[in-house]
């Protein structure tokens, strides 16, 4: 039986691992970054605008300055989902990617490392964009208040590493694709609705506010909206070590996953 070393065994090939991704997503382009560029401005006139005329907070704010922080969190999410869940099962089964990097020099931690730096990546040029849209919108719409809202872009840099380590720990237990519809339905769909990104979360009952403490989309759209509407609050720092936590929870927990996964 093959001993499974407890430390991280991480070198430079997490790099190489990332690049080879990025390699593959730029020879693709075309069809890769299509759906990203329409899809944030029809979500803000469909959600924002038509919607938002039959939505009243009751607090002098229009919905569509509600919802920008919530898109905010939700695209850059969606973006390291679907790169480290579905995109690194097809990796890790279909196409045997893992297996054939494996046999070089680089280590599984080194495939691991690199997946979630690259399912980042996607969340990060996600978050990039739908900030642009929201500036190219803001003379109109009133979406961003502070120019804080620019430290979204490398305070998105926690999320993505959370949400992709999420991710490929559940990949690296799933048995067939079929079973990515529980990882829908009980992780990413609870987070969707129950984050505070449609409705005010303080509005919410008592037990929701509970337990959605415990989902991580509610503290980064609490992050976002305060630095887009230019107000810091000490809670924003426990968010920040919130996520940091269980970043780092599901980054082990990840490697350790994948490295049974792949170690016979």
């Amino acid at each position: 039986m093959t001993a499974i070393p407890l430390t991280p065994d991480i070198s430079s090939g997490a790099y190489r691992v990332w690049q080879r991704n990025r390699d593959a997503t730029l020879r693709n382009w075309k069809t890769e970054f299509l759906g990203i560029a329409i899809e944030p401005f029809a979500i803000i006139l469909a959600l924002g605008l038509a919607l938002g005329r039959f939505v009243d907070l009751g607090r002098g704010e229009n919905y569509v300055e509600f919802l920008a922080p919530g898109l905010l969190a939700l695209f850059p999410m969606f973006a390291a989902t679907f790169e480290c869940a579905w995109g690194s099962y097809v990796r890790l089964e279909m196409q045997g990617t893992y297996e054939s990097i494996v046999a070089t020099p680089i280590s599984v931690d080194d495939v691991i490392t690199g997946e979630i730096l690259w399912g980042t990546t996607r969340s990060l040029v996600n978050g990039t964009y739908i900030l642009i849209v929201m500036f190219i919108l803001n003379p109109w719409l009133h979406m961003v208040d502070s120019p804080l809202a620019l430290l979204a872009i490398p305070i998105g840099i926690l999320p993505g590493l959370l949400f992709s380590s999420i991710s490929i720990a559940f990949a690296s237990i799933a048995r067939a694709m079929s079973h990515f519809a529980y990882f829908f339905n009980l992780i990413i769909n609870p987070m969707f609705w129950f984050g505070g990104a449609f409705f005010p979360f303080d509005e919410m009952p008592q037990w929701v506010q509970i337990a959605g403490w415990f989902v991580p989309l509610k503290h980064v759209v609490d992050i976002y909206r305060g630095l887009i509407a230019g107000n810091l609050e000490w809670s924003m720092l426990a968010s920040l070590a919130w996520l940091a936590t269980f970043t780092l929870v599901f980054y082990v927990l990840a490697v350790k996953l994948m490295r049974r996964r792949l170690i016979h």
